[in-house]
């Protein structure tokens, strides 16, 4: 059973979603998503002050097994990246909710907020896989 946090919002495509009560958030791939993926060995964050809209492949994260593509969960403007994943990508293996977050975004609209997945429904459609 992969740990998911009561408190955060999360996409359908694995990324969780922790609003910073700023207009920002931050991001990062769920539990679950990194159990999937197995041990990173690169992370490609993207650029600050790169827009994205909601869906737009964001970072590839690359492990043994393959890479795979991380997605903007909502519109925004990238404000900061977790620099500390360039040298130690496995820490979105062994902190995916802490040390592992990829990156923040200033959010075009809060409102989409409403559109994202709460810790029972994205349970609900991780069992449902």
């Amino acid at each position: 059973m992969s740990n998911i946090p009561a408190d955060l919002k999360y996409a359908a495509s694995h990324e969780w979603v922790r609003d910073n009560e700023d207009g920002t958030v931050t991001v990062g791939i769920t539990d679950h998503a990194q159990e999937l993926l197995g041990d990173l060995v690169f992370v490609e964050l993207p650029d600050v002050d790169a827009e994205f809209g909601a869906g737009d492949g964001i970072v590839v994260a690359e492990s043994v097994k393959a890479a795979s593509d991380v997605y903007a969960p909502l519109t925004g403007k990238v404000t900061e990246v977790n620099e500390a994943l360039i040298d130690a990508p496995e820490l979105v293996n062994s902190d995916p909710y802490g040390d592992g977050w990829l990156f923040m975004l200033e959010v075009e609209d809060m409102d989409m907020m409403a559109g994202l997945l709460d810790a029972a429904a994205y349970e609900d459609g991780i069992e449902e896989a």
